[in-house]
């Protein structure tokens, strides 16, 4: 991919940075021979970046052309909002705590260069700080009044760098180009798809399923890479974004799927598919207005014992609205049970889920793609334990074994029920959860990040089922429009 640093005067340019092409704004904006360039990276150092000027154009026409351009017009934009510099001061308020509390002064500035400080103890800082406004060159202004403060940031141009920081500045850039963590390549990709893998004990694929997406990612001319929650400022750079760490709405992977989708890339998981499959309210509520067939199931709030059992009965299971992986799930067979741990769910959220019991041998595990069934596999419960997962075992969670099922063995009730439960959701990638009993299917949740493990749920499709999610980036990406094309 071609660098392109893109200034009003470029004999002003004061920095030599390995790889990067320096051209002036006039040509970039009129020069045909840059509309029709494929994979560049515009990194914009124009002056002035207001509406309708220069510096706008720049970062609007490369969005236009395809190339990734440094700032966005977003990033741009949301530079101006002081309500929003104000948001992002009270969501990092721990890190700047801790990072400023040594200063004696009231006021502080943070040069920030491609994500990092000069002064390696600010580096959580900055990079956060990048991640929330990606551009090469920042200043952000803090000041303390019994609590720091973030008070404003604004884009450096390179002429207020100062010359005891421009070794490291080339430095910076330097890395930041040339993308240190990924491994160079003889070929040549159409797209580039970026994974993200978070660090967690129990990740939706383990590294073997990763491997098999990331070959079958580059069979399709895609170039898949990992990345990780330090890289959230890149987003910009992909083509398409694949979450492969455990979702929820009060989390970076939502905010990754956020950027990623206002950005224009392909993304599993979308936001909207986040937000409806986290939370348990909005699928009982989903279930019950579109006739999905569930167990008798009750959103809870101040209602008495009585008239959750009325409604209800026992044994129940209660469920955290967030709950997932067996967290927050409990099963309760008496009164005092379901008020004791009624009463300790609702001290966290406004809204409990109450669900009559449903008791099964296993869980129909049914991945689904975009509307159509990838994989079916049973689910048994875990020894011991009502559960797929027994969440209380000490010091180590025990999991029931995973059967992956030909779809032709797999009741056509089963898949009819996940599919129609899929639909109202989205057209992501689903793992659908359904219980059967005495050949009735009941849709218990609708999970986006499903698990995709090797030796698992590709037990019957093999290495295809990679192909098939990644095939499915690919018609979306050539259906878009490629940004990038040959170099």
């Amino acid at each position: 991919m071609s660098v392109l640093i893109v200034i009003e005067n470029p004999r002003r340019w004061p920095l030599e940075i390995e790889g990067a092409e320096v051209i002036s704004a006039r040509s970039y904006l009129t020069d045909p021979t840059f509309s029709e360039r494929r994979r560049a990276l515009v990194v914009n150092m124009c002056r002035t970046y207001a509406y309708q000027s220069t510096g706008y154009y720049v970062s609007l026409l490369a969005e236009a052309r395809g190339h990734r351009t440094l700032p966005s017009v977003a990033t741009l934009q949301d530079l101006r909002l002081s309500p929003l510099i104000r948001i992002v001061s009270d969501g990092l308020d721990k890190l700047i705590q801790q990072q400023l509390k040594p200063l004696r002064s009231d006021d502080f500035e943070l040069s920030i260069y491609f994500g990092r400080n000069l002064a390696s103890r600010y580096d959580r800082l900055s990079q956060a700080i990048f991640n929330q406004f990606p551009a090469p060159f920042l200043r952000a202004s803090f000041a303390r009044n019994s609590r720091w403060m973030l008070t404003g940031v604004r884009m450096l141009a390179a002429s207020d760098i100062p010359d005891p920081h421009r070794n490291f500045v080339m430095e910076r850039a330097a890395t930041y180009f040339t993308r240190p963590r990924r491994a160079p390549s003889p070929r040549k990709y159409r797209y580039d798809l970026a994974i993200l893998l978070g660090d967690e004990p129990e990740p939706p694929s383990d590294s073997a399923a990763i491997d098999h997406f990331i070959r079958a990612a580059r069979e399709l001319e895609m170039d898949a890479i990992t990345i990780g929650r330090d890289d959230y400022g890149r987003i910009g750079e992909f083509d398409a974004l694949f979450i492969r760490e455990t979702t929820a709405v009060n989390h970076h992977t939502y905010r990754f799927a956020r950027r990623a989708a206002a950005q224009g890339l392909v993304v599993i998981d979308d936001p909207q598919s986040i937000v409806r499959c986290t939370n348990k309210v909005y699928q009982a509520e989903l279930f019950l207005r579109m006739g999905i067939p569930s167990p008798p199931t009750a959103v809870i709030q101040n209602d008495t014992v009585e008239s959750i059992v009325a409604r209800i009965g026992l044994p129940a299971v209660l469920k955290e609205p967030d709950s997932a992986f067996s967290r927050g799930v409990v099963k309760v067979t008496d009164s005092d049970q379901l008020r004791r741990h009624l009463d300790r769910m609702l001290e966290a959220s406004e809204l409990v889920i109450a669900q009559a019991y449903v008791r099964s041998e296993f869980d129909w595990r049914i991945g689904i793609l975009d509307g159509k069934i990838l994989f079916a596999c049973r689910y048994y419960l875990a020894p011991g334990d009502w559960r797929i997962i027994n969440a209380e075992a000490k010091g180590t969670r025990r999991y029931g074994s995973v059967d992956s099922v030909p779809l032709d063995q797999v009741p056509p009730s089963v898949l009819d029920a996940a599919l129609d439960g899929a639909r109202e959701v989205g057209n992501g990638l689903y793992g659908v959860d359904v219980k059967e009993v005495d050949g009735e299917p009941f849709v218990m949740e609708i999970n986006d990040n499903p698990t995709i493990e090797a030796g698992s749920e590709d037990g019957v499709a093999g290495r295809l089922l990679y192909g098939e999610i990644m095939g499915y980036f690919r018609r979306r990406l050539d259906a878009r429009g490629s940004r990038g094309g040959e170099a």
